[in-house]
């Protein structure tokens, strides 16, 4: 049951009180609940500030399965590693870390749920609540990331079961793209596939439109710029920004395009799949190869974990870090091509946020030619800033909140639907999610 409030009404409560938005981000082998308070902010980009409350994380799904919980006020729920039998998919992981987050949110409800979901084809370019039609024409995509949206189905048709009266907002990974020109769209085939839905989608966009916001508050000269932005984590990819706005990215029509990624293998000329093809292999096969066993992991041999790569002295593990910081360069000269120059570089997410050795290197790859100079010191302790005063681009290490993203896109929508769980139904829900 929902109630319908007026515009003025749901106004003056949601500026009193904010927003409490759960929010679910189901990854390829994480996945990440969180609470946050949307509260009204005329100095912030999208006129409203998400305030990080509990959350919790399951990384290592399948493989090595940890769960780390916190509460608002930073007091550990839980830190707990388990057996790969216990959290072997992304269900158990669901039900084991709702039943965690559930203590954080006793007296929080939420007013609403919002999940990351990686594809929105070419229908969804902007967050949407969802019903039974959503759900239908989202599945209808997931052959297009395999990876990724059967998890994001699969956390809110989980939702919908346990607390089915709390809206759900989906948050589209594509969405920030979805108004690049059709140069930045079209592939070299009939153009009747182009119109049947085959085109460069782009992905990544919640942590890059965080990323446009960060900037416009803290650097608007240079958010008003041209700006490459390079969300470096178990997936891959770059984006090209002018004024804030996603121009070219190098993702395409999948989430294996682009950059050499954890497991991935980016960029691949397609006569490797027609050889595999003619070898005998089938699609099942080829997709496992593609998805699973490329990129770092297929490169090195080793691992997909870039802090093992650097860690090792593995001539296969220095291999696949070079290439991976090679093929990073070469798509920053294509972008800035695009843009018709740089104005800034930003590094974010797992590894752009965390490994000074890969930024440092992808950052002395670019020095000829865009004049880039790290400071050493400023890279290695993770300053915001990892560039010296006299780079000619200045550089900068960002952490990205997706999660602060789908919670502002799920308060936005709440309020232009004029949709509001009753006061005592966030609360019921909150309890039947740890159920």
């Amino acid at each position: 049951m929902t109630a319908h409030l007026t515009s003025a009404q749901l106004s003056e409560q949601h500026a009193a009180e904010g927003q409490i938005v759960l929010v679910v981000n189901a990854g390829s082998s994480s996945i990440k609940c969180s609470v946050y308070r949307v509260i009204d902010d005329p100095h912030a980009e999208a006129g409203a500030r998400a305030i990080h409350g509990a959350g919790g994380q399951i990384e290592g799904i399948g493989v090595a399965p940890r769960v780390v919980a916190h509460m608002a006020d930073g007091r550990l729920i839980v830190d707990e590693k388990f057996p790969v039998a216990q959290v072997a998919d992304h269900d158990a992981a669901f039900r084991l870390l709702r039943l965690v987050l559930a203590v954080g949110l006793r007296d929080t409800p939420p007013a609403a749920i919002g999940h990351r979901v990686v594809h929105g084809g070419a229908h969804f370019t902007d967050a949407v609540l969802i019903d039974d039609k959503v759900i239908e024409e989202l599945d209808a995509l997931t052959p297009l990331a395999p990876l990724h949206q059967p998890h994001n189905l699969a956390a809110i048709r989980a939702v919908r079961v346990a607390a089915p009266e709390l809206p759900q907002v989906a948050c589209f990974d594509t969405a920030f793209h979805a108004g690049n020109d059709i140069m930045a769209q079209l592939f070299a085939l009939p153009f009747h596939y182009y119109e049947e839905g085959i085109r460069r989608y782009g992905f990544h966009g919640l942590s890059y439109e965080y990323i446009a916001h960060h900037l416009h508050t803290v650097a608007p000269d240079i958010a008003r710029g041209r700006v490459i932005v390079a969300h470096l984590g178990n997936g891959a990819s770059l984006c090209a920004m002018k004024d804030g706005k996603s121009v070219e990215t190098t993702m395409g029509l999948t989430a294996l395009d682009g950059l050499p990624m954890g497991t991935r293998c980016g960029a691949l000329d397609a006569g490797a799949v027609l050889w595999m093809m003619a070898h005998g292999m089938d699609y099942a096969a080829i997709e496992k190869v593609l998805y699973q066993e490329s990129g770092l992991k297929g490169i090195s041999g080793l691992s997909s974990d870039m802090r093992e790569l650097l860690a090792s002295d593995s001539k296969q593990a220095k291999l696949a870090v070079d290439f991976y910081t090679y093929r990073i360069a070469q798509e920053v000269g294509k972008l800035a091509v695009v843009l018709g120059g740089l104005d800034a570089l930003v590094f974010t997410a797992g590894i752009g946020e965390h490994a000074a050795p890969v930024r440092a290197q992808v950052c002395e790859r670019l020095a000829p030619v865009f004049g880039i100079a790290l400071d050493t010191a400023a890279n290695d302790a993770g300053k915001e800033r990892v560039s010296a005063s006299d780079s000619r681009v200045p550089v900068f290490a960002i952490p990205t909140d997706e999660e602060g993203m789908i919670a502002l896109h799920t308060a936005r929508l709440l309020r232009e639907a004029h949709v509001h769980a009753q006061p005592d139904a966030g609360a019921g829900a909150a309890a039947r999610l740890g159920q």
